[in-house]
């Protein structure tokens, strides 16, 4: 070894010394933490805590219930303190992959919002702390655990590294006084858009709403079924969705700017609706539609459709990191989520589909979900369920919208 690099190791590891010896007690190691435990010890150790939650800090509405209405139960219950931190999922990967890279067993988050591509490439890497999901009581009490929702997150195994948070489900929306069809398949999307032409579009693959509209019309033209076991190679699935590339080629010539370019976000194509720009959007909250005419941002007039052969839905969960520095009030604060009363406030103040399975309610905790008012402007949740397609694999997706950036964009 020449002096240069040994220059260079000698500094490497006086840095991560000097990491080690500042960081204090957050580089101890702490004592292994056994979620199969009995509960009550668990809450035992949780009592007087403070967890951290990380999710999507873009959605104001979500993390305004978790801190005015979970929070307020988790303290008075629990005596544990939610910390809501708002970051996007590609920050806390990073942030998480980091803490592991420098050896950090006792990181800064606990709980994480997290679904799809983003669970996969945790797990995989270690980032996640588990099992733990069938060994929370609220589970075991409210959750089908046969459901291929709670047992898959896109097409992978759970395997008990995270719970089930709330549902999911692609939806179309339009002002019925300003046109009153509502397209049952993509044919019918095909027509809509001819006879208003440059009055719709779709945010682009790079979107999580653009690439679940992008992956229901490819089941709509070609089938959902041949995607749960498709081997996830670029020329494979290209073969597969042909016909759907042809079908969205042509779309263009019908679409917003003739599909030479897409608006990069669901916001963006959501303005454009409010603003009269468009004649249609779409959004994977199936209730937005009565959360935009309850704040007076949509007219009342406007209305909720899907597919005749359903839509993308999904189910978003919760996770814990490896290196959690509190698993036992994270395993407590997901538990109480997993409550029939806290899914019922959330359905009531977020219009979110919730995760629990009605048949194990009891009467009571069954009025108490069919007293809530959806609004107006939507589906229900019967409606909803009855046309529901599972996702795809999530190794495809990523393939898909990098194929559709090749392949559909200004063609």
């Amino acid at each position: 070894m020449n002096f240069k690099k040994l220059s260079a190791l000698l500094l490497i590891m006086l840095f991560l010394f000097l990491i080690t010896a500042c960081s204090g007690e957050k580089e101890l190691i702490s004592e292994e933490f056994d979620p199969n435990q009995d509960f009550d010890s668990i809450l035992e150790e949780a009592k007087g805590s403070t967890v951290s939650f990380y999710g999507w800090g873009g959605d104001e509405d979500r993390n305004k219930w978790l801190a005015l209405t979970v929070a307020p139960i988790l303290k008075e219950k629990y005596d544990i303190t939610l910390e809501v931190v708002g970051m996007d999922i590609d920050n806390i990967l990073s942030k998480l992959a980091g803490e592991k890279q420098a050896g950090l067993r006792k990181g800064t988050i606990d709980m994480i919002w997290i679904n799809g591509e983003n669970f996969y490439s945790a797990k995989e890497n270690g980032l996640l702390f588990g099992p733990f999901s069938e060994e929370l009581p609220n589970f075991k009490k409210y959750i089908d655990d046969e459901d291929p929702e709670n047992k898959y997150d896109f097409a992978f195994p759970i395997e008990g590294y995270e719970a089930p948070y709330s549902k999911a489900q692609m939806v179309f929306i339009n002002d019925s006084s300003l046109t009153k069809e509502t397209p049952n398949n993509a044919r019918e999307l095909m027509d809509y858009s001819k006879k208003y032409k440059g009055k719709v579009t779709y945010p682009a693959s790079n979107d999580f709403i653009g690439s679940a509209f992008i992956r229901t019309l490819i089941y709509d033209i070609v089938g959902h079924e041949q995607f749960l076991n498709l081997e996830p190679d670029k020329e494979v699935v290209k073969k597969a969705i042909e016909p759907a590339l042809d079908y969205l080629r042509e779309l263009n010539k019908y679409l917003w700017n003739q599909g030479k370019t897409f608006p990069s976000t669901s916001g963006e194509v959501n303005n454009m609706f409010e603003d009269g720009e468009l004649v249609m959007t779409m959004n994977y909250m199936p209730f937005t539609a009565a959360l935009g005419i309850e704040k007076g941002i949509y007219n009342p007039t406007v209305q909720t459709f899907i597919f005749e052969k359903g839509t993308v839905g999904n189910t978003n969960y919760i996770a814990i990191a490896n290196n959690s520095s509190n698993k036992a009030a994270a395993m407590v604060a997901i538990n109480e989520i997993l409550s029939a009363e806290v899914q019922a406030t959330q359905l009531e103040e977020l219009k979110s589909l919730s995760v629990i399975s009605y048949d194990k309610l009891t009467t009571e905790e069954i009025n108490r979900f069919k007293n809530i008012n959806l609004g107006e402007g939507v589906l229900t949740q019967d409606e909803l369920f009855n046309k529901r397609l599972p996702e795809m694999p999530a190794n495809i997706i990523p393939i898909i919208e990098e194929i559709w950036l090749e392949e559909v964009v200004g063609k």
